[in-house]
């Protein structure tokens, strides 16, 4: 009897360990099924809207100065108040939203890269098989997935634990490359369908 039980309390040791490293491609194909349903109520539970939005912002301005983070008022006051003016000021790029509607993270998903906002659905588009991904990263509270399209251009995904099984969606790094413009549609993103 201890023998079976012991037994018992190995395996469920080796499922928890394995449960606790596959969460974030768990996550990741979660992503990609809800978003190839329109599950907004999904969405909402895999994806950090704010956080995903302010990694796209910085991407889509085209501007690398964006990526850097401002320098600290105590330390340069003149840099870090020229920062503020020039964010302000410069233009915006594209909206971060286009990319944030079911179709677009479905087509992140399939590493669409940048063109993934200006994705129309196509009828038996489903039918083709996604990219699978690979992990970039692998740590204790991040991960990253990277999708790599035909060409070699790899769309990166960071998940963060929020949970001891639950990990989020919170920054998703475009190709690099110019972003093309996106005609803006009056459709809404996930966060705001309530």
């Amino acid at each position: 009897m201890k023998n079976i039980l012991g037994r018992l309390v190995l395996v469920a040791i080796a499922l928890t360990v394995v449960s606790f490293f596959a969460a974030p491609a768990v996550a990741f194909f979660g992503i990609r099924s809800a978003a190839q349903s329109d599950d907004v109520a999904g969405l909402q539970r895999l994806v950090d809207f704010d956080a995903v939005r302010a990694s796209l912002r910085p991407q889509l301005s085209n501007r690398p100065e964006a990526m850097t983070p401002p320098p600290s008022f105590m330390n340069d006051p003149i840099g870090a108040f020229r920062r503020q003016f020039e964010d302000t000021v410069a233009p915006q790029g594209p909206n971060p939203d286009a990319y944030l509607t079911p179709d677009a993270i479905d087509g992140l998903t399939r590493g669409e890269g940048r063109y993934a906002a200006l994705r129309m659905p196509a009828p038996g588009s489903d039918a083709t098989p996604a990219p699978w991904p690979r992990p970039a990263y692998w740590g204790v509270n991040r991960a990253r997935m990277a999708v790599t399209d035909e060409g070699g251009s790899a769309t990166v995904f960071t998940f963060e634990r929020r949970g001891p099984f639950e990990w989020k969606l919170v920054h998703v790094g475009l190709p690099d490359g110019s972003t093309p413009p996106t005609t803006p549609t009056p459709t809404t993103t996930p966060e705001t369908k309530r």
